[in-house]
């Protein structure tokens, strides 16, 4: 069976041929200034701009944990916006990840990655501002994404 690479560099920058689909967590608060979405930014003005008309516009749309949207960015790049998060904040409830609703959210990457033919490029999702524990993401994916067929690459930035 297939396995998820592992490798250190840039997530936004995936340097494989072929159709590339970059999956990563937002809150559900509509907030967008921390963490990897940064790097989205600053590559990409879309991701964002989506994002936050999706939230702004939430009364009328499926804006809400589990949900996720796709952007396109480049002829061959895609991101997605993949809300799996309860707001930006540690508090009473514990952190702000939650497993149920990147396993959905990671159900739709998995649709649009064989409807596109693409691979799927992510940092550890849910692990960084978001709090989670890579050890219950990472079956997530396999499950979702890698036993699907789908070629998932996780990436490290920094040393």
């Amino acid at each position: 069976m297939s396995e998820i690479t592992y490798v250190r560099g840039d997530a936004t920058a995936p340097s494989v041929k072929g159709v590339k689909l970059i999956a990563h967590v937002c809150n559900d608060i509509g907030g967008w200034g921390k963490g990897f979405v940064l790097a989205l930014s600053r590559r990409w003005p879309e991701p964002e701009a989506a994002y936050r008309a999706w939230h702004r516009d939430r009364a009328h749309n499926d804006f809400g944990l589990g949900a996720t949207r796709f952007v396109q960015v480049e002829k061959y790049v895609w991101v997605a916006n993949l809300i799996g998060q309860r707001g930006t904040r540690t508090g009473s409830k514990g952190v702000p990840v939650r497993y149920e609703a990147i396993d959905t959210g990671l159900a739709h990457v998995a649709v649009k990655a064989a409807e596109l033919d693409a691979s799927v490029h992510m940092p550890r999702i849910g692990c960084g501002l978001a709090g989670g524990d890579w050890s219950r993401v990472e079956p997530l994916i396999m499950r979702r994404l890698v036993e699907r067929g789908v070629a998932v690459t996780v990436y490290d930035y920094g040393a």
